[in-house]
């Protein structure tokens, strides 16, 4: 017992130590971040999301009602103008446009658009990027493949010195998963993205306190930070002002903690659960790492979604319903039911198997609910992973261990399931992302089947030894079959479909008597291993050997061609290395003929008492055997029933006739297997091509003009032994005519 639980805590230690080898490398953490975390989304579920946040979308049924183009950079900016002021009016906090305004147009139209931005003063236009693929940056959280800035491309002077501020927003696009975004994009100057930019704005009232908060927290440099955002939002450097806040908490790592202890600690904000909130909210965007996953809310569309001309309608007369924007933050882009086609799509795990992805825009918006709301997707510190994957790892070997494998195996699936459970318990509650991929798919199965493994050795040795030397005569799955329980071998017979290979050497008496019984042993032995190799290696078993005979065997529970393709390869090779055997001894020759049929066949355990032999029975195999001997009296080394060449291809055969063999009632339709198709050359195929004719005239019985065309097969293929026999069947034929019902069928009265 003592052993058998040191063993189990080796494995377990074992199990622990190599997932925490796996786990940093990078498919590992690509499998995490996509699969894993997909996973958890996919248990979770859509959920609704926060209404503080509205995407206003720039879709195909705003383009028709506008009677405007698809294309959203051909809409008039006089439009967006019109949308700006709508907004304005009607109280939104924030308004952000995931529209690129990089080239002027009418002038009249950007003169509008401007002073529309001018009079709403809380308008953040998005900044493209001209970027190269990279990974994304960040710390100690950042899986995915992203882009590294090469340019910022700002909008033009006239739409952007109004702006509040102007960001950029980049995603990685398709075929990459969207799970992050940046917050300070480092390539671009540790710029604030557009969802920052947007918390900034819509939390603008919470500035002095957030700024005061800082002071009291011990920051001497937030002194120097301007008191009120006003001027600030004015001059248009509320962009500035974002990156000395963001170098201020790098500089000081411990003031976000600081800063959460004096925000409890704080009457006023006690009060204003609302205002804590921003706070709240603020210090953690300033806080954290340059990348965020995203918490996204549910497929698209599942963030509040308002067609762009129901907007402009808003008020009116013929509006459609109520639409309340005040206090919120809108984002302006295109976003529809996109596919994975248009520009500004991208591949999330809500992602629709039709094709049908998110919008940036939404994507955006969903951010900025995130930072909100500061209910970003999180995961465990390094000390943390490291830990549970340790000793989740050290748990399971434990576990399979000590356990029978029908409890292991039941233990394993049930502990999965309740890890699984309690993973996405914690990620529905509180947005924590805990691993699943390395415990549950690498770390399970392998403790599983490590344990099983481990008990397979410690208590099956001698079983294996047994096996082993079973297996030199009897298939694997046999032999197996078997090992689990000896009552098989009276109950396993079974009727299968399959192909016998039967063979025979010439002369082999005559060599017996001649050669020492050692010598013979050895030259058998090396002769076996020469036929034994081909039927390996096209998937067959050796069914049994004697003397100077073997019988190989291809079967399948059902009717397969692979089963029949697989024994003419074999066959055919089997020719050519005996052929290549017997060239390299110049005193002992063995021809060996070969013949192959197919059909049903009983096959399993022969035998009473104690004494049963593995073996096939049924007609096939007397049939096969058979069509081996019909070699000698055709000339012929490979011969194989019609059954075996039906509606296989690959090959080349010519029918030889059909023959009633020795023993036999019905007769079989005969063909020579000569090659594989590409082997074969024009004369040899318009030889047989001539035999066929001159097989088809002797089945009409007319025997001159069938010896004349056996006669010209003859002279194209030397000694053609199936065309000499037909010679002579000719020839006594036209001496002894058959009965008048003759159907063309040779019978065989020898073996």
């Amino acid at each position: 017992m003592r052993s058998r639980l040191f063993k189990a805590l080796l494995l377990g230690l074992l199990i622990g130590i190599l997932g925490l080898i796996v786990s940093p490398f990078p498919f590992s953490l690509d499998l995490e971040e996509n699969t894993g975390l997909g996973l958890l989304f996919k248990l979770r579920g859509p959920r609704q999301a926060p209404a503080e946040a509205v995407v206003v979308s720039i879709d195909k049924e705003s383009s028709e009602n506008l009677n405007l183009p698809d294309n959203p950079d051909k809409w008039p900016r006089s439009l967006h103008a019109r949308l700006t002021e709508k907004l304005a009016r009607q109280g939104a906090k924030v308004i952000a446009f995931d529209v690129h305004f990089i080239e002027p147009r009418s002038p009249e139209d950007d003169r509008m658009f401007s002073e529309a931005i001018r009079k709403a003063g809380n308008v953040v236009l998005t900044e493209p990027l001209k970027t190269k693929e990279v990974p994304l940056s960040g710390e100690g959280n950042s899986y995915a493949p992203g882009h590294n800035i090469v340019k910022v491309v700002e909008p033009i002077d006239i739409l952007s010195r109004p702006a509040a501020a102007t960001a950029p927003f980049t995603l990685p696009r398709i075929p990459f998963k969207v799970n992050q975004y940046w917050t300070f994009e480092t390539a671009a100057g540790d710029s604030p993205s557009t969802p920052l930019v947007a918390l900034q704005l819509y939390t603008i009232k919470a500035y002095g306190t957030f700024i005061d908060l800082m002071i009291r927290s011990g920051s001497s440099q937030a002194k120097d930070l301007p008191p009120d955002a006003g001027p600030v939002l004015k001059s248009g450097g509320l962009k500035n002002l974002m990156k000395d806040i963001r170098g201020i908490f790098e500089a000081d790592p411990l003031l976000a903690e600081r800063m959460r202890q004096e925000t409890n600690a704080s009457a006023e904000l006690t009060g204003q659960p609302e205002k804590r909130m921003l706070i709240e909210s603020l210090i953690e965007m300033y806080s954290g790492s340059g990348s965020r996953y995203i918490n996204y809310y549910g497929p698209p569309g599942t963030v509040t979604t308002l067609p762009y001309y129901k907007v402009l309608h808003i008020g009116e007369a013929d509006a459609e319903g109520k639409i309340d924007l005040r206090g919120k933050a809108v984002f302006v882009g295109l976003s529809e039911v996109l596919l994975a086609e248009r520009k500004d799509s991208f591949y999330t795990v809500f992602s629709l198997p039709n094709g049908t992805f998110i919008g940036g825009v939404e994507i955006a918006a969903t951010a900025f609910l995130n930072l909100l709301t500061n209910t970003p997707v999180r995961h465990l510190s390094p000390y943390s992973f490291f830990i549970l994957i340790f000793l989740w790892g050290l748990f399971m070997g434990v576990i399979c261990r000590i356990s029978p494998i029908g409890v292991a195996a039941v233990s394993s699936v049930g502990l999965s399931i309740l890890y699984l459970f309690l993973a996405e318990h914690q990620f529905k509650s509180s947005n924590m992302w805990y691993p699943v991929v390395v415990p549950l798919f690498f770390q399970v199965p392998l403790a599983f089947v490590g344990a099983t493994v481990w008990n397979y050795i410690d208590t099956n040795k001698e079983k294996k030894n047994i096996r082993n030397a079973f297996e030199h005569y009897l298939p694997k799955d046999v032999v197996a079959q078997l090992a689990k329980d000896l009552t098989h071998i009276t109950t396993g017979n079974r009727v299968v479909y399959g192909v016998c290979l039967f063979t025979d050497a010439q002369h082999y008496t005559s060599l017996s008597e001649t050669m020492d019984p050692q010598e013979l042993g050895r030259f058998m032995n090396t002769y076996y291993e020469t036929m034994f190799k081909p039927v390996k290696l096209h998937s067959g078993i050796v069914s049994g050997v004697i003397g100077d005979s073997m019988l190989a065997l291809w079967v399948a529970a059902s009717s397969d061609n692979t089963l029949k393709n697989n024994a003419c390869l074999a066959a055919l090779d089997i020719n050519r290395q005996l052929q290549l055997f017997g060239q390299s001894s110049e005193t002992v020759k063995l021809k060996t003929r070969i013949g192959l049929h197919y059909g049903q066949i009983l096959l399993g355990h022969i035998g009473a008492l104690d004494h049963y032999e593995y073996t096939p029975m049924g007609d096939i195999v007397n049939t096969a055997s058979r069509i081996e001997g019909l070699n000698k009296y055709l000339g012929t080394s490979l011969l194989v029933s019609e059954e075996v060449v039906h509606q296989l291809n690959g090959f080349l055969t010519r029918e030889l006739g059909k023959f009633r063999l020795k023993g036999k009632i019905q007769p079989v339709v005969i063909h020579e297997l000569l090659c594989r198709a590409e082997e074969a050359d024009e004369k040899l195929r318009e030889a047989y091509a001539a035999f066929a004719g001159a097989l088809e005239a002797f089945r009409r019985q007319s025997w001159e003009e069938a010896m004349e065309k056996f006669h010209f097969t003859t002279k194209t293929i030397a000694e053609d032994g199936p065309s000499l026999f037909y010679l002579e069947r000719c020839e006594h034929y036209l001496k002894n005519p058959p009965e008048e019902k003759w159907a063309g069928v040779v019978n065989m009265d020898k073996k």
